[in-house]
């Protein structure tokens, strides 16, 4: 594959812009710069910088973000700046044309924080999101009053929402202090652990009230800090896939 086009399909630009690059010597395979547009090499697995910023090829793009608070999970954001201004240009622009970068998978609330995942897949992007799959997520939620069993039997057993009279229930649920939850969902309504919380008399807190920490078996690794990202590997993609009963 001509390392133009390599350039191109990881989201540096038009073809002719990526030329430029190399052209300009601002691409390098190992230590060697490369000059020549159509020079070609293996795409897989293949490492190359450019302007000093080493990049993996990847064909389809798998990525987590850990989520902070006062950002919106939309290309074209309201009040609060978009998630998608964290992430380099590469990366919001791989594929070029109007379905151009990774998309999130799911959306988290301006005010809630933690485990995003994106992609270019758009399988995968369904597969995560289908309520059909039931792939669990956990909620770390700090309540504005003061938990009990009663809420919590109440969440586990199941609470009807506002826009469906089919109850909805948590997967499971413990209590982690005097007005927290650790919580966890096996689909995705709007709102829905703010609308559970209230359905059980209570609510979550406005500020740093909700958290998302898990998806399927993969953690939100502590050392990702608030608006950094970083590339899924295979062993976080198998995690994310694990079965409801495993998690």
């Amino acid at each position: 594959m001509q390392i133009q086009d390599i350039l191109f399909s990881q989201g540096f630009g038009t073809r002719r812009i990526c030329a430029g690059l190399i052209q300009q010597g601002f691409v390098a395979v190992g230590h060697e710069i490369i000059a020549e547009p159509a020079m070609e090499f293996i795409a897989e697995g293949l490492r190359f910088s450019v302007q000093g910023v080493e990049w993996p090829y990847v064909e389809k793009a798998y990525l987590m973000l850990h989520k902070p608070a006062g950002h919106e999970c939309s290309q074209k954001p309201g009040m609060y700046p978009s998630i998608y201004t964290l992430l380099p240009a590469p990366i919001r622009q791989r594929g070029g044309g109007a379905a151009a970068g990774v998309q999130a998978v799911g959306r988290l609330d301006q005010d809630t924080t933690g485990l995003l995942l994106l992609s270019d897949d758009g399988k995968f992007i369904h597969r995560m999101s289908s309520p059909r799959h039931h792939v669990p997520k956990v909620y770390e939620v700090t309540a504005k009053h003061p938990v009990d069993d009663a809420q919590i039997q109440k969440l586990l057993t199941g609470v009807v929402l506002d826009d469906d009279p089919k109850p909805v229930r948590a997967a499971a649920c413990r209590q982690t202090g005097a007005s927290q939850l650790s919580l966890t969902l096996t689909e995705g309504k709007y709102h829905q652990v703010k609308r559970m919380l209230a359905a059980v008399g209570n609510r979550v807190e406005e500020v740093g009230g909700l958290h998302r920490s898990q998806i399927g078996a993969l953690v939100l690794p502590g050392d990702l800090l608030p608006g950094q990202w970083r590339w899924l590997s295979t062993d976080d993609l198998q995690a994310i896939a694990a079965s409801p009963a495993a998690v």
